[in-house]
């Protein structure tokens, strides 16, 4: 006689299904960063409890800090996972802003044509970075830690040969009245803000107006460039190449993905992700400073490995990466609103650092078992 095999029934078929759902949501790169964005939601809601920080406008103040370290984060994170690293972010802000601010107050440009300016020249910034990571075989550590120092040493000495100092301010009436200024300053949904102060939905001060006037433009950003991020990474052929990219370049590059035209591509859009915050600043401030953007480029790392990728490589997500900053962000006004001295952040962001890296080892390994 012949065993035969019994059929599975329909109680196993939805064990198996329910099993197999639960293995792909512990695999999510974003897991353990929503975990700790809700724990450190959960603590400031206790250590911060009737101090403001959960109100309309204290939301907004730390979504607009976690905006402005997101937009960042969510180009990296695209860079981290096709396995390389930029570490000119950070010098790419300031000579953003110097390119910015310098033609319209020495020469008499339009804003507009600054912006446009600083976008093209991020584009070529971009692309040196990846073409020399390229050509070279060279780490993407080293290359765009030699940027860093370029970068930052042409907006000082360009700035100061043409202008005489390090700063440049007085941009507030050019921003005024420049058509593609808005893109980058102001608020959107105004008028929902006002309607919902005239219906007591919001608080309103003395004279009758909201607090809130409205959601800063850095957040829309943020958001939008993590939905095209995430659209992107999940349901398109060129995120498909991301991931393979960084998994396994040569296997990759042998499967017929273009490496180089990817890994290029995805430094392009650090460098333009870099010059949208600089445009966000020097809008906000009206001017710009050859030291902005200090350390970003390490936060901006943070962010994406505190949001679940791997340094290695060919895992991780743009909502992990926007999590990443929000908890950044959460933590930074956390600790303000709590009366905290701001001296001990770093202390912090240390921290969650190493405990990031030590969940995404753990998740590693529990990947290789399963496979």
């Amino acid at each position: 006689m012949t065993a035969t095999t019994a059929a599975p029934t329909v109680g196993e078929d939805e064990r198996l299904a329910k099993q197999a759902t639960w293995k792909r949501i512990m695999r999510r790169p974003e897991l353990g960063a929503m975990a700790g964005a809700l724990l450190v939601l959960a603590f400031f809601l206790v250590a911060a409890s009737g101090t403001g920080m959960f109100s309309p406008a204290g939301i907004m103040n730390f979504l607009e800090v976690s905006a402005q370290l997101g937009i960042l984060a969510t180009a990296a994170a695209l860079l981290m996972i096709g396995g390389e690293f930029d570490l000119s972010i950070g010098s790419m802000i300031g000579l953003a802003g110097i390119i910015i601010a310098v033609p319209v107050m020495e020469y008499g440009w339009p804003l507009w044509a600054s912006l446009l300016l600083a976008f093209a020249c991020a584009m070529l910034v971009g692309w040196c970075n990846g073409y020399l990571v390229n050509r070279t075989g060279l780490p993407s550590f080293i290359v765009t830690l030699a940027f860093l120092f370029i970068l930052r040493g042409l907006a000082i000495g360009g700035c100061r040969l043409l202008t005489g100092r390090t700063q440049i301010g007085g941009l507030q009436p050019h921003i005024t009245h420049d058509w593609l200024a808005p893109l980058f300053s102001g608020e959107v949904a105004t008028g929902l803000f006002a309607w919902m102060a005239a219906h007591g939905w919001i608080a309103t001060n003395f004279a009758g107006n909201p607090v809130v006037t409205g959601i800063p433009v850095s957040i829309v950003w943020w958001l939008g460039l993590t939905a095209v991020a995430t659209w992107v990474l999940l349901f398109t052929p060129y995120g498909n190449w991301i991931f393979a990219a960084g998994g396994d370049a040569n296997a990759a590059r042998n499967s017929g993905v273009p490496v180089r035209r990817v890994k290029i591509s995805l430094f392009m859009f650090t460098a333009l992700s870099a010059t949208v915050f600089a445009s966000l600043q020097v809008m906000d401030t009206g001017s710009a400073d050859t030291i902005r953007g200090m350390l970003k480029e390490l936060e901006a790392i943070i962010a994406v490995v505190i949001g679940g990728a791997l340094l290695t490589g060919g895992y991780g997500s743009a909502v992990g990466a926007a999590l990443g900053a929000l908890i950044f962000g959460m933590v930074q006004m956390g600790i303000f609103y709590t009366g905290v001295n701001t001296d001990w952040f770093k202390v912090f962001l240390g921290a969650m650092l190493l405990i990031a890296v030590l969940f995404n080892n753990f998740v590693r390994k529990k990947m290789m078992e399963a496979r």
